[in-house]
């Protein structure tokens, strides 16, 4: 995995994380929209913000890109909430999500949420026992969290057909996370002007967009993937659960 460092070259826009705060209260998310996939959680957005320059590095050499240095943290959108952002639950659409992707863009993108759904199929596959936890139970506003890996990565793959519908393009969640997913792009990829359909409505008058789409895979991917290989090692060991995403 490559992890070159590059310098800070002035005025150069790729040295700045650009990011998306969604709030509720004293609970704090906080995304990198030009690094699609990565986030920090705080009570405030400092504590999130202290997080996010280590989060991003981890990021780049799981997706096994040279790291930044000296990254400037700046807050370029706001979304106050009434969800449960505690417990990673979102609605925000990135005011750049609602642009037209390119064919190289969507590429690029995908290839991430592919990525993410393979390492995250490999994460799971490791277990020597996918229905223990060493984790207590836990309820939220919409039920009991996940606490096994079984539990985990069902709850993970089965937004699939759920996020592409969101955009109009039938979707199922058989057979494994991969799969499910690359028939998912599939369909996209067959319906008319995918890459510039505009933003639409959802369920509960939530805006989508196809970047969104990818975006919410790659985050949503690594929110449980953290959580699951967290769980892993304290319930297995750390010689067991593979850091296939560059947790440790």
């Amino acid at each position: 995995m490559c992890c070159e460092k590059r310098t800070k070259v002035a005025g150069e826009d790729s040295m700045k994380i650009r990011c998306v705060w969604e709030h509720n209260g004293n609970d704090s998310l906080l995304y990198a929209g030009n690094f699609i996939g990565a986030y920090t959680r705080g009570a405030s957005p400092e504590e999130a913000k202290s997080k996010m320059r280590e989060e991003v590095r981890r990021f780049q050499l799981w997706k096994g890109e040279a790291v930044i240095d000296d990254l400037d943290i700046e807050i370029v959108q706001e979304k106050a909430s009434g969800l449960q952002i505690r417990d990673a639950d979102s609605d925000v659409l990135f005011t750049t999500e609602e642009a037209p992707l390119t064919m190289d863009e969507y590429r690029d993108l995908k290839a991430i949420a592919m990525k993410s759904a393979e390492d995250f199929f490999v994460l799971y596959s490791a277990f020597p026992d996918k229905t223990k936890s060493a984790n207590p139970i836990r309820e939220t506003f919409y039920g009991a969290v996940p606490r096994t890996a079984e539990e985990m990565y069902l709850h993970t793959k089965n937004v699939n057909a759920y996020y592409f519908a969101e955009i109009g393009i039938v979707a199922d969640n058989e057979g494994t996370i991969v799969s499910c997913r690359e028939r998912g792009f599939d369909a996209l990829e067959h319906s008319q002007d995918f890459l510039s359909p505009g933003v639409r409505k959802g369920s509960y008058d939530e805006l989508w967009s196809v970047r969104k789409v990818l975006r919410r895979f790659i985050w949503h991917d690594r929110i449980h993937a953290k959580a699951m290989y967290r769980m892993g090692v304290k319930t297995f060991g750390a010689d067991v659960i593979p850091d296939v995403f560059g947790f440790r």
